[in-house]
């Protein structure tokens, strides 16, 4: 059984780059999306990514994209925080200082779920990781962990199963028989 494919066109990167990516404090810093070059060298694919237009890239600082990805609706990749220093309002601290910013790297086949927040903490996302759906994300993960929950923790790893193995877990959770 074969399945359309889910990564984006060239085309279709830009346009959802274009619509994902915000500079909230450009007057501090003007960052970019950096996407790893193997990511356009999957064959019979323009790109191996899948990212969703409604998901919120925070561009103060660099992000910095590994192929196999996935960004779900709603997530939020911030790579930016604001100064909680002192008793002073922290809008005058903002404007006196400006905001805490750093660079982000996301890694090859992660998956960032639906409405979850990678907060300016994590500096990096390693390969293969899960953030589950709504999930707040504070901590750096270890490559091919799974994460859920607010705050986010460890709740598994993705482990290898051979294809007929996976094939039988999706058939089985459908219902469905051969």
């Amino acid at each position: 059984m074969g399945f359309e494919s889910a990564t984006l066109t060239r085309a279709q990167l830009d346009q959802v780059l274009a619509e994902a990516v915000r500079r909230p404090h450009k007057d501090v810093r003007k960052g970019k999306v950096v996407i790893r070059p193997d990511a356009f060298t999957s064959p019979g694919r323009e790109t191996s990514l899948c990212i969703s237009r409604f998901s919120f890239l925070d561009c103060t600082g660099d992000i910095h994209i590994g192929p196999w990805c996935m960004i779900g609706a709603r997530a939020r990749v911030y790579t930016h925080d604001h100064a909680h220093f002192g008793r002073r309002p922290l809008l005058e601290v903002q404007e006196e200082h400006g905001v805490l910013w750093r660079n982000k790297t996301i890694g090859a086949d992660v998956w960032i779920h639906d409405s979850a927040l990678v907060l300016y903490q994590v500096t990096e996302i390693p390969d293969g990781v899960v953030v589950g759906a709504g999930a707040v994300l504070t901590k750096n993960p270890g490559p091919y962990e799974i994460w859920a929950g607010s705050p986010a923790k460890k709740i598994g790893e993705r482990q290898d199963l051979a294809p007929l193995e996976i094939s039988r877990i999706i058939l089985g959770k459908l219902g469905k028989t051969h």
